[in-house]
């Protein structure tokens, strides 16, 4: 599922091959899906882009934004972006369709849930999406440690364990159940580990894992268990995913373990992420 690194990379992607591409025809809501979101009705999404031209992307936390005229285009994690050049055989399925006219395409489908926006600038008001655009990405200087430690405050925050810290509550937009696996490893804490018994040292460990690891993961252009605008996957070898489970830790040469938790799968390495 897309999550932010993953957004970054489809964003340069989208900059590279479509902008300046007129938008000839707009088809949505193709293939009915019970957890496809739109805005508003999606009959008018043509009425709407038809004869814009994109202009520029833009990747806020997970989602992708894409800019058209006076028009936005909004996609969220759980869809999948394909490009297709003129001639390329489209799927038969999909939620959303931008033919250029070019004859090429932009196809946006659902995975298992995702909004495909499409809206008058200024027009949308989801708290995710405005939240997402609000708070500093962790790729940027603006995302330091004072900023990280105002993330640990709040009278919950002691007693969730560190993957609903990292992954709930919109605390670091973009950030899921897939990046988080490496950046506990990398910064060896255990997902079911309560924040309260961090130590400080453990706290700036985790602050770097975030930032050094998200880095990593944009500049391998998306994780090995992502696909990019083109269907190929990201060139960023996951340590912890289900393509590692069983496997030995490239530290320590412990078997990867897998659990099911909060509503999710965890990747954890029972000897380097001990629970305590």
């Amino acid at each position: 599922m897309m999550e932010l690194p993953e957004a970054v990379v489809m964003t340069e992607q989208i900059n590279a091959t479509l902008k300046g591409k007129k938008i000839a025809r707009v088809t949505a809501n193709h293939s009915p899906h019970k957890f496809a979101w739109f805005f508003g009705d999606p009959e008018i999404y043509d009425d709407l882009l038809a004869g814009e031209t994109v202009e520029q992307a833009a990747p806020y936390g997970g989602m992708v934004e894409i800019t058209a005229g006076g028009a936005k285009i909004v996609f969220s994690e759980g869809i999948n972006l394909r490009y297709f050049a003129a001639g390329e055989k489209l799927p038969a399925k999909h939620q959303l369709h931008l033919e250029f006219t070019d004859g090429s395409s932009l196809i946006g489908s659902v995975q298992m849930y995702g909004g495909l926006w499409a809206f008058p600038d200024g027009a949308f008001t989801n708290p995710y999406y405005a939240v997402a655009r609000e708070k500093p990405s962790p790729l940027t200087e603006e995302f330091d440690y004072p900023y990280f430690k105002t993330l640990l405050m709040g009278e919950k925050v002691p007693s969730l364990p560190a993957k609903a810290f990292l992954a709930t509550g919109q605390r670091i937009p973009g950030l899921g159940n897939g990046a988080l696996q490496d950046i506990l490893w990398r910064a060896r804490i255990h997902p079911k580990r309560k924040m309260a018994t961090l130590s400080q040292e453990e706290l700036h460990i985790l602050f770097s894992a975030v930032k050094s690891v998200l880095v990593e993961m944009v500049a391998g252009g998306g994780r090995d268990t992502e696909r990019d605008l083109y269907g190929h996957p990201g060139g960023y070898q996951t340590i912890l995913s289900k393509k590692t489970v069983g496997g030995p830790c490239p530290a320590c040469g412990t078997a990867i373990q897998k659990a099911a938790y909060l509503g999710g799968s965890i990747y954890f390495c029972p000897e380097c992420q001990k629970l305590r």
